[in-house]
C-alpha cells in the first residue's frame, strides 16, 4: 500500500510525502505477532500509522477481562487522540496480531508549521482531523452494535455494517471468534452457539472469517 493511498496522506504525492516525513523526523518500527506496540498507561507524543500487518486495540479491567475496541489495518492511524492531549495516559493497549510495520510521527510537528515553511503541513493536519472524526464514528458504531440485549441482535448489527461496507452480502471480518466476542462484549461460547443457530435458521453461512448473509 502506497503512502499516498492512505487517508492521512490524501492529496499528497509520494515525493511530497518523503519530504514531509523527513521534516517530521518520522520513525519506522517493526513488531512481531503478539508484541505490544503501545501499553496502557503510556504517555505518548506520536501517532502511529500501520504500514503493513494488523494491530488490535483493546482494554482490560482490573479483573483481567479484555474488551476489543477495534482493529488497525494497513493505512489506518492509532493513538492520535492521546498524542493530541499532552500528558494524557492511554486507556488502551495496541498489539500486533501479525507481523506489523508501524510509522510513528510526532503530532507536535504535524500540527506546527516547520521553519522551512513546508506547504504540506496544512493538508496533513486537515487529513488528521478527518481521521479523528472517522475514529469517533467507529466508536459510535460499536456502541450501536452492543446496544442490543441479544447476542443475535449484536451479531446482525455488526454483520449488516460489514455488508454495507463491502458492498456485498459476502465479506471477511477482521476478528477471530474470541476477538469478535470481545468486540461485541459477549461470551465466546455462547456467541459461537448463536452463530451455529443462525446458520441452521438459514440467516447466514460462515467459514472461518468469511460470512455470507442469506436473503
Amino acid at each position: 500500500m502506497k503512502l499516498s493511498d492512505m487517508q492521512l496522506f490524501r492529496g499528497l504525492e509520494e515525493d511530497d510525502i518523503s519530504s514531509l516525513l523527513s521534516c517530521l523526523n518520522s520513525v519506522k518500527r517493526n513488531y512481531k505477532k503478539g508484541e505490544v506496540i503501545l501499553s496502557e498507561g503510556s504517555i505518548i507524543e506520536n501517532i502511529g500509522i500501520v504500514l503493513s500487518g494488523m494491530a488490535m486495540i483493546s482494554c482490560n479491567d482490573i479483573w483481567g477481562n479484555t474488551s476489543i475496541l477495534g482493529s488497525v489495518a494497513p493505512g489506518s492511524v492509532f493513538a492520535e487522540v492521546y498524542a493530541c492531549i499532552p500528558g494524557q495516559p492511554t486507556l488502551v493497549t495496541v498489539s500486533a496480531v501479525e507481523d506489523t510495520s508501524v510509522l510513528f510521527m510526532n503530532v507536535g510537528r504535524v500540527l506546527t508549521t516547520c521553519t522551512n515553511a513546508c506547504p504540506f503541513h496544512t493538508n496533513l493536519a486537515r487529513n488528521l482531523l478527518t481521521v479523528c472524526a472517522h475514529k469517533s464514528l467507529q466508536l459510535s458504531q460499536r456502541i450501536l452494535h452492543t446496544s442490543s440485549k441479544s447476542i443475535r441482535g449484536r451479531l446482525m448489527s455488526y454483520f449488516s455494517e460489514c455488508a454495507k461496507h463491502a458492498g456485498s452480502n459476502s465479506f471477511l471480518i477482521p476478528y477471530n471468534r474470541q476477538q469478535l466476542a470481545d468486540y461485541l462484549n459477549v461470551d465466546r461460547s455462547t456467541m459461537c452457539n448463536e452463530l451455529s443457530k443462525m446458520q441452521k435458521d438459514g440467516m447466514i453461512e460462515y467459514k472461518k472469517n468469511r460470512i455470507l448473509l442469506k436473503d
